[in-house]
């Protein structure tokens, strides 16, 4: 499997001499296993002027990317919405492929640190907020009959567990270095385990939504919501009973004292050795 990258093209705080808004292409790798190395993975960081905003300069500069990394990306992902024809004809005509998705915690990390450090020292700085526009999100739909779990539950490991996490047999998944967060190892790292008869068509469906996070609404008569891509939703469980719903309300709880990290394994039953898949998650809140 090639390596896949996080983008984001998008206007930053920064003034230029005839005061338009100075654009920004950033690129970086995901990580996708627990071992990777998060000083190792490439980055690429170029300003745009407002004047050449548009898909002819952002394939450039993708092209530019893929010269100076180690090896090209099977597929891009991206989180701004409202980018999505321009980011979407870029990377196509790169010859490559691309999604939407939330999934960008080394771009989330990356973009806080440069508003933080790097913006600010910069010639024609505008102090404040930088806004994205927001759009509203879709109701969270129902999962196929097909792919419904007959049991979940709620689990619990501890942050030092996932060491060993590569030498678990996973059919698919996705996850990251959790020194990539900085927890500790004692930090007890709350998840959900799915139980089906289909664990691997499970597995498999949920392998190409691009997941996101995991969270319980109560405002969703208690529902536990898997947010995928870059605003599909899905109900993933339903919370009927008081005590389900305290125990996912310790689950919200627990990923707060987190950091947000969390996890969804799916088995074929509890008494399974092996996952059909498991991902290892962060609720990040995008700018």
């Amino acid at each position: 499997m090639g390596s896949i990258w996080e983008l984001d093209f998008y206007s930053r705080p920064i003034l230029d001499e005839n005061q338009k808004k100075v654009w920004e292409v950033l690129i970086c790798e995901s990580p996708t296993d627990v071992s990777a190395n998060p000083e190792s993975l490439f980055r690429f960081a170029k300003y745009c002027p407002s004047s050449e905003v548009n898909s002819g300069w952002l394939r450039v500069a993708i092209n530019e990317a893929v010269e100076k990394a180690p090896s090209p990306p099977v597929r891009i992902r991206f989180f701004r919405r409202q980018m999505n024809n321009m980011i979407t004809k870029a990377c196509t005509d790169a010859g490559i492929a691309v999604q939407p998705s939330r999934r960008i915690l080394v771009l989330y990390k990356w973009l806080q640190l440069r508003m933080e450090e790097v913006y600010p020292n910069e010639p024609g700085y505008q102090g404040g907020t930088n806004p994205s526009v927001r759009l509203d999100a879709p109701i969270p739909q129902r999962l196929p009959d097909a792919l419904e779990s007959e049991k979940w539950g709620f689990v619990t490991l501890n942050a030092s567990d996932f060491a060993e996490m590569s030498e678990w047999d996973i059919g698919f998944g996705e996850a990251f270095p959790l020194s990539m967060i900085g927890i500790e190892d004692s930090t007890k790292i709350p998840g959900i385990l799915l139980f089906s008869g289909r664990a691997l068509p499970l597995a498999a469906w949920m392998s190409g939504l691009e997941l996101a996070s995991l969270r319980f609404d109560p405002s969703l008569n208690g529902r536990l919501v898997l947010e995928t891509g870059a605003t599909e939703s899905w109900v993933l469980a339903s919370t009927r009973t008081p005590q389900m719903q305290s125990e996912a309300s310790s689950f919200e709880a627990a990923k707060q004292k987190a950091s947000g990290v969390h996890f969804i394994g799916v088995q074929s039953s509890p008494e399974s050795e092996s996952f059909a898949g498991f991902w290892l998650l962060q609720d990040v809140v995008l700018p």
